[in-house]
């Protein structure tokens, strides 16, 4: 079966942004205007085709990553739908790690918002070109230029306009072309064929200005431009076009475009932007991983006749379907009913079905070629972040990094017909979802689950109740504390049992020092072969990873801490991994016990936008949820307020927030860092946590 489309023809790119930004919305419109859907939904109906599932229709919001592929022209376009709350962070996490290209929407009125902030650092991280989309032109407040300077303050990028708006508000007909010089103004209902006219009159001193630092902008990036502009010599559209493609991809420049999804204004021209300036497989750098034999890199090139190189980026649970598997194809290609390696954990996996798919909806193919993205039937072996390669030609893909939950709730089976089934399902969640995890508390018994937020908890729950139809009952959120140290120490663990007439032992010296606070875990080996054998390291290594898992204050996690081993004792007839593995868990117990230990408490990142006469009454609230003011930002009669505070605190906060505002306030919160509890905190946090009164 031949390729479809050239591989230059292909763009893989992600629509991310903050909550009620209008991804979803402005999605549809791509679906429809590329002849996808014949009828465009609305969030606001649950009609929509990329939020598919039950709980995004009845909320308006999106979960689920979603993944669909339409044609505009020649080309092919991948998209993926990610949601915008920061609970769900993860969805955003893994589209950007095997994306191309990404479309950020801001809102008119707001401009640059938390999750706005976030998702940019995560698309940074990536190395992901980008091109914007100022939505909601015509809602009262909206501000082409404010938007536009916050995406230059806040996120310390290059936005370059390519359009500007003709008229606001509910005055707002369409754009300026910066590049063509013409207006296109949206006339018609559905917006799929603007007017093109010349530019308005009272327009046109704006156009110059504009058009001009444009062009000068876009010939500072291309050095036969530079001379062009420096003589004055006129540069061509299609000049102009080539280089700020070229400028996209590498970094230097970020296109700013204008509209409003939901009256069809703005989207066709967005649809060309995306083939014009966001790169194929073909523009970005071969994909570089670790040879798992010997540890060298190795680079798989976007070509189809290379070895076949994939990473995981999903896993979903279908109830009829079972496990589905989406993955990115980074070269060579791969057809149904052969076997692939999965080279993280070196187990072999035979290709059943191949999908492509449709949001929920699935195409049957019958093999993938470089640059696609798909999905495979029935992988026993394979997770979020595994790669898939040939056989023959091993090769190990950068994993993604998703953040530690911060909230945990205990839950319980209402029958003993549910017991049975729920931690099965909850097994299935935890590994569709990377930040969700689960955990049984072993001095209670009771199974706690743990997520980015509230809202995260929630879905969850209520998919295990719809989906699965597990019901259960679930207590009240806990905040996931994490435990630490505060000074080095050096301990001695021995373990040394008699049983069944033999001897077990094993000894191990380890250091223990506080790391900066989100360092995790790191290990290092000093000891002699002689005193701890080489093939053994790797047990000591365990043993302490593990019993990092309850501390000894609370049974809260330890976090931020290196152990440097030291040396030991090995006896031949007596000693295995079993036994150094012992003696290392009762190492970092005793030594945690001796560091100092601290109790360390998420802090949230929270912006609460509000009517001015009420600030007084919000700063005060703040305050009293030991909420430390980052800032303040004034605009016509609205306040914004920056803060950070501990999530403990803040539990129920939204509810308060309308109290205090008559419903005239919003606000968005996302976890922000690990700090450490005052003391007097931290005793009250340990005496309810084992049960005893101070």
């Amino acid at each position: 079966m031949p390729r479809q489309y050239p591989l230059q023809l292909i763009r893989n790119i992600g629509i991310i942004a903050h909550i009620d930004a209008g991804k979803t919305t402005t999605t549809e419109r791509i679906l429809y205007y590329t002849g996808r859907i014949h009828r465009m939904g609305t969030v606001d109906d649950g009609t929509t085709v990329t939020d598919w599932m039950e709980q995004e229709r009845e909320r308006g919001v999106t979960i689920t990553a979603a993944a669909i592929s339409c044609q505009w022209g020649d080309y092919q376009i991948n998209i993926i739908d990610t949601p915008g709350h920061v609970d769900f962070t993860a969805e955003v996490e893994r589209s950007l790690r095997v994306l191309d290209g990404g479309v950020v929407i801001f809102d008119a009125r707001s401009g640059v918002e938390p999750q706005s902030e976030t998702v940019w650092r995560q698309a940074d991280r990536y190395g992901v070109p980008r091109i914007c989309f100022i939505n909601k032109m015509d809602r009262i407040g909206a501000d082409f230029g404010y938007a536009l300077e916050t995406i230059r303050e806040r996120l310390q990028a290059r936005p370059l306009a390519v359009q500007i708006p003709i008229g606001v508000e509910d005055s707002f007909q369409g754009v300026i072309d910066l590049i063509e010089g013409e207006a296109l103004f949206y006339t018609d209902e559905l917006g799929a064929n603007p007017e093109r006219r010349s530019i308005p009159a009272g327009l046109a001193s704006d156009f110059v200005s504009r058009r001009e630092e444009l062009v000068e902008r876009i010939a500072e990036t291309d050095d036969d431009l530079t001379l062009k502009y420096l003589e004055g010599a006129e540069i061509r559209p299609d000049e102009l076009r080539a280089a700020l493609r070229r400028a996209t991809i590498e970094g230097h420049l970020v296109p700013v475009f204008c509209g409003a999804a939901l009256r069809n204004k703005g989207v066709p021209p967005l649809l060309q932007a995306i083939v014009d300036y966001l790169p194929s497989p073909l523009d970005v750098p071969p994909v570089v991983g670790t040879d798992p034999r010997n540890g060298e890199a190795i680079a798989r090139p976007a070509e189809d006749n290379a070895p076949f190189a994939a990473l995981v980026f999903k896993i979903v649970t279908d109830p009829y379907a079972g496990r589905l598997a989406y993955f990115r194809v980074y070269s060579g290609h791969l057809r149904v009913g052969e076997r692939v390696l999965n080279a993280t954990r070196d187990r072999k996996e035979r290709v059943g079905r191949l999908l492509r798919m449709q949001a929920n909806r699935r195409e049957e193919m019958q093999e993938v070629f470089a640059g696609d993205i798909a999905a495979m039937i029935g992988p026993k072996f394979s997770f979020t972040g595994d790669t898939l390669c040939h056989p023959n030609f091993p090769v190990v893909l950068e994993a993604m990094r998703f953040p530690e939950p911060v909230i945990s709730v205990a839950v319980e089976a209402k029958t003993s017909t549910d017991q049975e089934r729920l931690m099965d399902v909850l097994r299935a969640l935890s590994e569709e979802d990377p930040t969700f995890q689960v955990r049984t508390d072993e001095e209670t018994g009771q199974v706690l689950i743990s997520g980015m937020g509230e809202f995260h908890l929630e879905i969850l729950v209520e998919r295990m109740l719809r989906e699965f139809k597990v019901a259960a009952n679930v207590g009240r959120p806990q905040v996931a504390y994490r435990e630490s140290i505060s000074k080095a120490v050096e301990i001695q663990g021995v373990f040394s049992r008699h049983t069944a007439g033999k001897i077990l032992f094993g000894q191990v010296r380890v250091r223990l020092e506080p790391l900066s606070r989100g360092q995790g875990f790191a290990f290092e080996n000093r000891a002699p072969d002689l005193e701890v054998p080489r093939e053994y390291v790797p047990a000591v290594r365990m043993g302490i990873r593990e019993a990092m898992d309850t501390g000894v204050l609370a049974g809260y996690p330890v976090v931020d801490l290196r152990a440097v081993l030291l040396g030991g004792s090995f006896r031949e007839d007596e000693s295995s991994e079993l036994t150094f593995k012992l003696a290392a868990s009762q190492a970092l117990r005793e030594g945690v016990r001796q560091a100092r230990p601290i109790l360390l408490e998420p802090v949230m990142r929270i912006e609460v936008v509000l009517p001015e006469e009420y600030l007084g009454d919000v700063l005060n609230d703040l305050n009293a949820r030991r909420a430390e003011i980052q800032g303040f930002e004034g605009r016509e009669g609205t306040q914004i307020v920056q803060a950070q505070a501990p999530l403990e605190k803040m539990f129920g906060y939204a509810t308060d927030l309308r109290s205090l505002t008559q419903g005239r306030a919003s606000h968005s919160m996302e976890f922000s860092h690990y700090r450490e509890l005052p003391d007097q905190v931290a005793q009250e946090v340990i005496a309810r946590v084992r049960g005893y009164v101070l």
